[in-house]
């Protein structure tokens, strides 16, 4: 007779240190069933599975299983299902065991070091998924949505940069741009990467060359314009906002950048006015939400102006 079942009922048990009476009280049943159930004798209802799994912190697989692992508790089962399948949704299932741990301030070192562990590994699986679809939409290019493109270009720089690969993007993008120094994303990219790097002075340098070559470009002077902010070129700074503004931002893109400009410098009352001049534009355009941000803003820079 497979005795598997009734084995592992009995190991589960002891492991947690019950007596067939207590487990009987828990359960609802007479202690001779559950000695019945550990002999091989009879089986439980196949409905009180899940509660006996969950009295033993196990999955009602382990039942079944030859050699099953008694753990300690059922976050520690769990870690271990985690462990072989690498599924997000076993992570959040075993994550949220944990907690309840924490909650109840239960938490033995291994629970701390395994709680710890399976956050590594699910920092690992969003790192790599992270880097997969940001190649996937800077894959697409720039001419089906140029702005997102855009967006998807930073922020797969930012990754690198969180990585701790900042010579790495900033290799690749200067050996595209080399390749191809007539594409205004590319050299957009590279400006992104030094900035990132705090290399203002070589990222200076690429803008001053780029708008040689893409002078309609609104975003190099976006670029310019910061660069100027980080190296104290305040003057030139605006300069290069306003020539943005003259070819036409995104989205109040250089009014923004004033805004934020004139933060950094404590001239709350033009920062203000800027932010009322966002909110003016963005309220005709139709986007309510956003110019009530901006007002936000606004107000907020009145209230240091008046400390």
């Amino acid at each position: 007779m497979n005795t598997i079942f009734s084995d592992n009922l009995k190991k589960f048990r002891q492991n947690k240190n019950y007596t067939q009476e207590q487990v009987a009280d828990i359960l609802g049943v007479s202690s001779h069933s559950v000695s019945r159930w550990e002999c091989g004798t009879t089986l439980p209802d196949v409905l009180m599975l899940p509660e006996i799994a969950k009295l033993y912190e196990i999955t009602t697989d382990d039942l079944y299983k030859k050699n099953s692992v008694a753990y300690d508790n059922y976050a520690q089962r769990l870690s271990s299902v985690y462990e072989n399948s690498h599924d997000p949704e076993d992570f959040f299932r075993c994550r949220n065991e944990y907690i309840k741990l924490i909650k109840q301030g239960e938490l033995s070192t291994q629970d701390k070091w395994t709680y710890g562990w399976i956050h590594m590994c699910m920092m690992n699986y969003c790192r790599d998924t992270a880097i997969e679809w940001y190649d996937k939409a800077v894959n697409d290019g720039p001419d089906i949505d140029p702005q997102n493109y855009r967006i998807a270009c930073m922020q797969r720089i930012w990754m690198y940069f969180l990585l701790n690969k900042g010579d790495e993007i900033i290799a690749e993008l200067t050996e595209k741009v080399k390749g191809n120094p007539d594409n205004v994303r590319e050299t957009d990219n590279l400006i992104t990467a030094l900035s990132f790097a705090k290399k203002y002075e070589e990222a200076f340098a690429v803008f001053k060359e780029s708008i040689k070559r893409f002078p309609d470009d609104w975003n190099m002077y976006i670029h310019g314009g910061d660069l100027c902010k980080w190296l104290k070129k305040y003057d030139e700074a605006l300069t290069y906002y306003d020539k943005a503004g003259e070819i036409g931002t995104y989205f109040c893109d250089e009014l923004y950048s004033k805004a934020n400009l004139y933060e950094d410098l404590e001239d709350y009352k033009k920062a203000h006015d800027e932010y009322m001049n966002i909110a003016e534009i963005l309220h005709k355009r139709g986007f309510d939400v956003e110019a009530d941000r901006a007002k936000e803003y606004a107000k907020e820079n009145l209230e240091k102006l008046n400390k």
